[in-house]
């Protein structure tokens, strides 16, 4: 019986009222602790992503968020909303009120109040606690992961970064939660005067995305954290009919939303380094190295990782942070040890000119297991950096030699070099007679598919671009 009434107490204080249902839920986390929340995590997704520099951008972003925040059911709440500097397409929400858009994203919306959807949508998230929520599930399951964990696991043991903030990019919400956080979105906008049918008008884009293979790299992109868009346009129509039927004038404000992102940079940003095909630039490093062909690269402001096609084999660039030891030598054996991995043969090489220790170690490689790391640790410009291959032991002889072609092209970039290269942007263009998406996008240089020029344009992959329209276009870089 008593075992019984202390269940019930603790039931009973872990249940709370969910603001936008008004049903009482069982929830284990307070309001206090979700702010606690979205500020330890703050600096970190910031750290990590970096916020894109453009202040005009950011306070647009944040005026539109605010406006539906403070009509929301939790008002209360510190709301912050801040455009992150990677390509992958997403947004997401920490529970307190921290909502993030990448920068990727936008060049996929069309108008104001396609934005205005994205943002009220994880605004939704956040006011019906399913961020909490899943939080609190993941979190306490340890799934928290570094940055580059997301990408490949094999990258932690190089990095000393907390893990659990950034767990908040793989809140994977159900059905009901992404239904309900449509509805509430398209609310949301629609007491503002925005457009509500904006709502599935995205979820259409980002489905077609999908199929054409958009860009996914740097974080999970909106399709794998916010499943079955496409499904879920049908779901939302009844709400936005409703919305609509009710009465009062609703704009999608399309040529002010497309002035803000004028010149917005598409894929890598160069100040964080860019991948141009297999090879990796960074001109405020000044360096350059050539990945193995049709290895995937994502990038980060800490790590670059570069993983090969179908298999668990990677490489990672990094800076050594807090080099120890006399030499380059020394400085390897100690950060590779720090890293848990076990000298078994090396030698001090140059390599592109450069003072360089390379050498072979075993450690274990997070959710691999037993593995083996070919690594170079170069000293250029006053700093260090390591270069290394990772497979488990039965693929690394096969891979090895990969390894070593890619480290051995590690070298500097030349001041001229460095300054040539400039981020691919989205620019707009008026289509001709005889254009082509096919015949568009090759003025970029290969930097966007026609499919997904199309999709931008929020248009069908196989369609002919109407002549007399003003596009969305990239120029490369």
């Amino acid at each position: 019986m008593r075992v019984w009434l202390a269940i019930a107490v603790v039931l009973a204080a872990s249940c709370a009222t969910n603001p936008v249902t008004g049903r009482r839920e069982l929830n284990f986390m307070s309001e206090a602790q979700e702010i606690a929340i979205a500020n330890e995590s703050e600096p970190q997704i910031k750290e990590e992503m970096g916020v894109y520099n453009d202040p005009e951008l950011q306070r647009y972003v944040s005026e539109i968020g605010w406006r539906m925040a403070k009509m929301s059911e939790r008002p209360q709440l510190p709301w912050r909303f801040t455009v992150v500097d990677v390509p992958a397409v997403n947004a997401f929400a920490v529970p307190g009120g921290a909502v993030y858009v990448t920068r990727g994203i936008l060049p996929f919306l069309d108008t104001e109040a396609e934005l205005a959807g994205v943002i009220g949508h994880e605004i939704g998230h956040v006011t019906a606690r399913h961020s909490a929520q899943q939080y609190t599930r993941q979190v306490s399951g340890q799934v928290g992961l570094v940055a580059l964990g997301i990408f490949v696991p094999a990258a932690r043991p190089f990095g000393d970064l907390s893990g659990q903030a950034l767990g908040v990019l793989f809140l994977k919400y159900g059905r009901d939660d992404e239904l309900q956080a449509d509805q509430l979105g398209a609310r949301y906008e629609s007491r503002h005067g925005w457009d509500p049918a904006a709502i599935p008008a995205f979820l259409s884009t980002l489905g077609r995305l999908d199929e054409a293979a958009g860009d996914r790299r740097g974080v999970p992109n909106w399709l794998s954290t916010h499943p079955e868009p496409l499904a879920r346009v049908k779901d939302i129509q009844p709400t936005v009919q409703e919305l609509k039927a009710a009465g009062g004038s609703f704009a999608t404000n399309r040529e002010a939303f497309q002035q803000r992102i004028d010149g917005i940079v598409y894929g890598d940003n160069p100040e964080q380094g860019i991948a141009r095909g297999s090879t990796f630039l960074h001109p405020g490093l000044r360096f350059r190295i050539d990945f193995p062909a049709r290895w995937e690269i994502a990038n980060s402001p800490q790590q670059v990782v570069a993983k090969a096609p179908g298999a668990d084999i990677f490489m990672i660039l990094q800076l050594v942070e807090q080099p120890r030891g006399r030499n380059i030598q020394e400085i390897a054996l100690n950060s590779m040890n720090r890293a848990g991995f076990r000298s078994v043969s090396g030698e001090r090489t140059t390599i592109s000119g450069l003072d360089a220790f390379v050498g072979v170690y075993e450690g274990q490689i997070a959710d691999l297991g037993a593995g083996t790391a070919r690594a170079a640790h170069i000293a250029y410009d006053s700093k260090v950096f390591v270069v290394a291959g990772l497979a488990q032991n039965s693929a690394f002889q096969q891979a090895d030699g990969a390894f070593l072609g890619s480290l051995r092209s590690f070298r500097s970039l030349s001041a001229a070099e460095a300054e040539n290269i400039r981020p691919n942007r989205v620019d707009f263009y008026v289509v001709r007679a005889g254009d082509t998406w096919a015949s568009i996008a090759e003025r970029s240089g290969g930097v966007i598919t026609p499919a997904t020029l199309a999709v931008m344009n929020n248009a069908q992959a196989g369609s002919t671009p109407q002549v007399g329209s003003r596009i969305k276009i990239v120029v490369g870089g």
